[in-house]
């Protein structure tokens, strides 16, 4: 058994830059496995999330049904919630559609800017909420890492911070949107 601190990364609505960001960290991934394991992630193939995982990063904002009760199970089940990057921390982009109904947002993509096929689906796609939220209205978060996306910089050293047992002070390292 590995006496290692477990860590999971959870993609809600987003563009998966953080994601990104996060394995632009390059060869300091090797750092942090030896501080981690990374237990569940769109980067790894286990499919259910643990029991119990020490830090969880999120990104995306929550818009979906599936969002909701994704980031309802996946706090319930994390010690540590970092809210990571603009969307999770303020819904950002996905919340651009907050101003429409869910059904205006539905025809315009597949009715009006459709060519082919032009019907709403009603299977494969998740089921939108009437509107997009940033994760700590839905549930209690630990610590915010602004950004869009944050640099890989920043996301090591919070990740390297919050294994060491610190918190982290983001206060000259990143800010809204950069």
């Amino acid at each position: 058994m590995s006496t290692k601190q477990t860590l999971a990364t959870v993609w809600l609505d987003g563009c998966s830059g953080c994601h990104m960001s996060f394995l632009d960290i390059d060869e300091r991934l090797l750092e942090l496995a030896v501080l981690a394991d990374l237990v569940y992630s769109p980067l790894v193939d286990t499919k259910e999330f643990p029991e119990m995982v020490d830090i969880t990063l999120i990104e995306g904002a929550v818009s979906s049904e599936e969002d909701y009760q994704k980031i309802k199970k996946v706090r319930a089940h994390t010690r540590l919630l970092v809210s990571l990057g603009d969307c999770a921390v303020t819904a950002n982009v996905p919340a651009m559609r907050n101003r429409f109904s869910v059904r205006s947002v539905l025809e315009r993509a597949y009715l009006e800017n459709a060519d082919l096929n032009q019907q709403i689906p009603v299977e494969v796609i998740p089921s939108l909420r009437e509107r997009s939220v940033p994760v700590h209205q839905v549930v209690p978060v630990d610590i915010f890492i602004p950004g869009c996306p944050p640099s890989n910089d920043t996301i090591y050293y919070g990740l390297t911070e919050l294994l060491a047992g610190r918190r982290p002070d983001f206060g000259t390292m990143t800010r809204f949107g950069a």
